[in-house]
């Protein structure tokens, strides 16, 4: 294979652009942080912009994990920053009522009534979704907008506070010099890979992503697959709003998780998953929430003014899904592979006609 060829491959794969504009954005912020790259050990901590960035993007990556099997499904999730702040909300309000915040049980009951809140919503999602028949997009409105009712409702319209260092430890610990919320990251990822990638499973969501009726036919229970990834994207969501309420020490119901289901969206796009549904890519997605939240930094950084870095935001997206699109490729930079056969090509001659059946005289 030539280098021509090599690089060709390696630019046609679909992390290559993703993980291109990560390293630019990256570069991007050493002329205005210079120690931007630097990692300093603190008091057994480690400090610094990228890890960071890891820390704070940490719910986003694991909402924009469970929002890639759903758009993989060929549906949408437009309630998980309603489940964040529920699931923060419930979670909050119970450690509050305790009179010691720091035992273990009341903490790990507190997350646990969380995260079931979270499963319940996503449940309601894919139940609307694929026994009713609904439309992705309106079934998971409804909670979209009920849901920071609900939020609202459990915190009395205040931001509840708590004070509980074991409560504390999942978003905003450290455990061997790195934060906790690394690890719990890490550990999803890998069980999503381990059971989309190493069984069936990523098969049977890619199949009913395709085609949920020609699934349905062969005996592919789509119904229960939908269900399932909707169930499994709302609890993603509860963990990401513990670690959120976690980090603050305090539950919003009002703003916590606030649109973040559009920054997940961008995150699955990036990585290269179509909203079309069908084929996935987990680790696209990470990379795609690390340039979602790199560029929130480099925002921060560059001194973009606030009333307009969502617009700034909007124009580097636009840029990287024009950089992956082929189409789009080849008629700026000339790129091959979609032009028609090459003109020295053998032509193909056509197959000869079947011989003549013999005639069969008649006899009189």
């Amino acid at each position: 294979m030539t280098t021509t060829s090599r690089w060709r491959a390696l630019t046609h794969h679909h992390l290559f652009w993703p993980v291109a504009v990560l390293i630019a954005l990256l570069l991007v912020n050493v002329p205005f942080t210079p120690d931007f790259f630097s990692i300093n050990m603190t008091d057994g901590h480690l400090y610094g912009s990228l890890v960071s960035i890891v820390l704070f993007g940490s719910p986003l990556i694991l909402v924009a994990v469970g929002m890639t099997l759903v758009i993989a499904t060929g549906g949408i999730d437009l309630s998980v920053g309603a489940v964040v702040a529920i699931t923060g909300a419930l979670t909050c309000s119970y450690i509050s009522d305790q009179a010691d915040q720091n035992t273990l049980s009341a903490v790990f009951l507190a997350m646990g009534i969380g995260l079931v809140a979270a499963v319940v919503c996503g449940l309601w999602n894919g139940f609307l979704v694929a026994r009713m028949g609904i439309q992705p997009i309106i079934a998971t409105l409804i909670i979209m907008v009920a849901g920071r009712g609900v939020a609202q409702l459990v915190t009395d319209g205040q931001i509840i506070t708590v004070n509980s260092e074991p409560y504390k430890l999942i978003g905003g610990g450290y455990w061997l010099t790195l934060p906790f919320s690394v690890f719990v990251v890490a550990a999803v990822v890998a069980v999503t890979v381990a059971l989309t990638r190493r069984t069936a499973l990523g098969l049977l969501v890619e199949s009913v992503g395709g085609n949920a009726e020609a699934s349905r036919l062969v005996g592919i229970r789509s119904t229960r697959i939908k269900i399932m990834v909707y169930m499994f994207c709302a609890l993603c969501a509860g963990i990401a709003g513990l670690m959120i309420s976690s980090n603050t020490s305090a539950a919003d119901g009002n703003n916590a998780g606030l649109w973040i289901e559009l920054d997940a969206i961008l995150a699955v796009v990036i990585g290269g998953t179509s909203l079309l549904g069908g084929r996935f890519s987990i680790g696209g997605t990470v990379v795609g929430a690390l340039v979602i939240q790199t560029l929130t930094t480099t925002i921060y950084t560059i001194g973009v003014p606030t009333q307009t870095n969502l617009v700034f935001k909007a124009a580097v997206v636009i840029v990287v899904c024009l950089l992956q699109s082929p189409k789009f490729r080849a008629k700026v930079f000339g790129a091959k592979g979609l032009k028609g056969p090459r003109r020295d090509a053998a032509p193909v001659e056509p197959a000869p006609a079947p011989d003549a059946a013999p005639k069969m005289e008649v006899s009189r």
